[in-house]
């Protein structure tokens, strides 16, 4: 899922051949790589309305719960929205599926009871104004979900990742960074991590730049408290 923004073709992120590469190789990881029981770990326990950014081609809509009673998805590029309304008309929940960026988020602060943001920081044109406004939509005491790859621990490993980075791996991935550390992130922007675990994507195999991930629950602090 990307978000690095342009102005081609009128659309606030235009990547046409990363995303119908994305679209086949995410299919594929849901099935044989074990990302879809992620997504569902991801979304388990939601309700209410919920805010998706970077929906990418809709491949969470199938796993939100029935207590949902509305998902509102945010997605930037062209490609992945067509294919991501495709889905949303699949789902078992209501679903949305808007033109925007996680920067400047289409709707009203304080509307949604869950926030969730799935591999999609790593590809954000500004990380802290796209987790400030994800923390002004929620309700206070609402739920931010993630599942995203980040920095690793290793230094050597971090060390390629910086390398990539500042070379060839964001123009291949449609603006995909691989050393941002979104645990550090959501901590900043004011949430509060309620809980997390690390995980490698793809689970066997070579790793990758973008392998280390993190899975977790954080949550705006009800008011009065931060």
């Amino acid at each position: 899922m990307t978000e690095q923004r342009t102005k081609a073709g009128g659309d606030a992120v235009h990547h046409p051949l990363f995303a119908r590469f994305y679209a086949r190789v995410s299919v594929l990881a849901d099935a044989k790589g074990g990302v879809g029981e992620l997504r569902r770990e991801l979304l388990d326990g939601l309700s209410g309305r919920v805010v998706e950014v970077g929906a990418g081609n809709g491949l969470n809509f199938a796993y939100y719960p029935a207590a949902v009673s509305e998902v509102v998805a945010i997605e930037p590029e062209r490609v992945l929205r067509r294919l991501a309304v495709e889905e949303g008309l699949r789902a078992g929940v209501p679903v949305d599926v808007v033109p925007g960026t996680a920067e400047a988020l289409p709707v009203e602060s304080e509307a949604f009871d869950g926030a969730v943001a799935s591999l999609v920081l790593c590809s954000v044109r500004d990380v802290r104004r796209s987790l400030a406004e994800l923390r002004r939509v929620l309700k206070p005491g609402g739920e931010l979900r993630f599942l995203e790859h980040g920095r690793a621990r290793g230094q050597v490993a971090a060390a390629v990742q910086r390398g990539v980075d500042a070379t060839v791996w964001p123009r291949l991935f449609g603006g995909c960074h691989t050393a941002r550390d979104p645990l550090a992130e959501i901590e900043a922007a004011g949430f509060e991590i309620v809980t997390y675990r690390r995980l490698r994507l793809p689970e066997r195999g070579v790793p990758l730049p973008s392998s280390p991930a993190v899975v977790g629950v954080a949550r705006r602090p009800a008011s009065g408290t931060a």
